[in-house]
């Protein structure tokens, strides 16, 4: 077994990705030719089991990111579908509330970082004054 901070082969990398995009041990290990059992032990493995979480990650943040920039495209969209005096009333309903909702949810998001920002500040301050003493 390799020791934590050492490099994964190819075929423990070949079952990263193959995790990635199937998420399946069975299905994962047959894609990168090895053994279900094989895969299993490798998923035991810190190094293993840090990158994969690694990968998701990853792959969440582009996920999140392209979510993010498609954002305009979807806000365009509520506020046309919310001014178009030919939609149904409802349709127009909610968009309307869709627009006053995520702009509240954005509002109380930032009052939160705000506030944790603070916390986390405070918290150094003490720890500063805990040193010193």
């Amino acid at each position: 077994m390799k020791a934590v901070g050492q490099k994964l082969t190819p075929k423990q990398e070949l079952a990263l990705v193959a995790l990635l995009d199937c998420g399946e041990i069975k299905e994962s290990a047959k894609t990168a030719g090895v053994a279900e059992v094989t895969l299993w032990r490798w998923l035991q493995s810190p190094e293993f089991q840090s990158r994969y979480r690694a990968a998701r990650r990853q792959l969440v943040e582009t996920a999140i990111a392209q979510l993010q920039s498609d954002c305009t495209t979807a806000a365009r969209v509520l506020r046309e579908v919310a001014e178009d005096r030919e939609a149904p009333a409802s349709s127009r309903v909610a968009a309307a509330r869709a627009i006053i909702e995520q702009s509240v949810s954005a509002v109380q998001l930032t009052d939160l970082q705000e506030r944790l920002e603070e916390v986390e500040r405070l918290l150094q301050e003490q720890e500063a004054k805990r040193r010193r003493a």
